[in-house]
C-alpha cells in the first residue's frame, strides 16, 4: 500500500507520518506544494491513498486536479473548515481538522479500509473477476443491438462493433465498417452488457473491441495513445489510472 502526503508544513507532515506508521503504513511519499504534487503524478504510479492539506505554499491543493487526473481516494487534513463542501466534490473519504486527532484518523482509515482497501496483486484480482464472470450466465452479454433509423430498424451484431464512445453528450457505436449509430445506453451501462474479454473501458468516453486496436503508442504523463482501425483519424487516450489494467487485459484478458 502506497500513501502520498501533500503537506507544506513539515512538522505536521512528520507527525502524520508517525501516526500512519502506527497503522503499519510505511510506504509513504511526501510532497510539499502544488507544483511538486503535479510533478509527482506525472512520474509515479497513482497512490492507494492521499492525505491532502488544502492551503499549500504555492496555492490551494484543488489546483492540482486542474493539471492532472487523480483517481486515488483522499483524506483532507486542514486547519480550515470552509473548504469542506468543495473537498467532498472530489474523491474524498474524510475531512480532518488540524491538529489531527488519533481517533478521528482511525475512523477515517476504517472508512478507507471498508470502501477502498487495495486488492493487492492486480493479476490475482483480474483472475478472480474472470472466475466470477465466467461463472455467470454467458447470456448476460448483449449479442445484438436494435438501431432505429427513421422508420427503419437495423440489427447489429455485437461482434461487428469496433468502438463505443461518447461525444457531445451523445453515445455512439461504430462498426468495423466505419458506420456510426446512436445508442441509448450510457457507457456505464454498456460496460455491464459487453464481454470484458473482448471490450475494454479505456477512459470516461470510450470502450474498444480488442480487434479494433490498430496501434498503441506511449503518450505524455505515463498514458497510452491508441489508434483505432474503424476510425483512423480518431486517437484514444488510455487514462493513467487505467494503463496497468489495460496492459493486463491485452496480455491476459479479464
Amino acid at each position: 500500500m502506497r500513501v502520498l502526503l501533500i503537506e507544506d508544513e513539515k512538522p505536521s507532515a512528520r507527525r502524520l507520518e508517525r501516526m500512519l506508521n502506527d497503522f503499519d503504513i510505511e510506504n509513504i511519499d511526501m510532497v510539499h506544494s502544488v507544483e511538486e504534487a503535479v510533478n509527482y503524478f506525472t512520474s509515479h504510479p497513482v497512490p492507494d491513498l492521499m492525505f491532502l492539506d488544502i492551503q499549500l505554499s504555492d496555492g490551494l491543493s484543488f489546483e492540482i486536479f486542474e493539471h492532472v487526473q487523480v483517481s486515488a481516494p483522499i483524506i483532507f487534513t486542514t486547519a480550515f473548515d470552509e473548504y469542506a463542501l468543495r473537498a467532498f466534490k472530489l474523491n474524498s473519504i474524510d475531512y480532518l481538522l488540524k491538529p489531527i486527532d488519533r481517533e478521528e484518523l482511525e475512523a477515517a482509515m476504517d472508512k478507507f479500509n471498508t470502501k477502498y482497501k487495495p486488492q493487492g496483486d492486480l493479476k490475482l484480482a483480474l483472475s478472480q473477476m474472470r472466475e466470477e464472470i465466467m461463472g455467470a450466465s454467458k447470456n448476460k452479454f448483449k449479442e445484438r443491438w436494435m438501431i432505429r433509423l427513421g422508420q427503419q430498424i437495423k440489427l447489429i451484431k455485437t461482434s461487428d462493433i469496433c468502438l463505443f464512445y461518447a461525444e457531445d453528450k451523445v453515445n455512439y457505436l461504430q462498426t468495423f465498417e466505419s458506420r456510426t449509430y446512436d445508442v441509448d445506453q450510457s457507457l456505464e451501462d454498456l460496460e455491464h452488457l459487453l464481454d470484458p474479454e473482448i471490450y475494454f473501458r479505456m477512459n470516461r468516453s470510450s470502450i474498444i473491441h480488442i480487434e479494433g486496436i490498430a496501434q498503441i503508442l506511449s503518450y505524455s504523463n505515463s498514458r497510452l495513445q491508441v489508434k483505432v482501425k474503424c476510425d483512423p483519424k480518431r486517437e484514444l487516450i488510455v487514462s493513467r489510472d487505467r494503463v496497468k489494467a489495460f496492459k493486463m487485459w491485452l496480455e491476459h484478458g479479464v
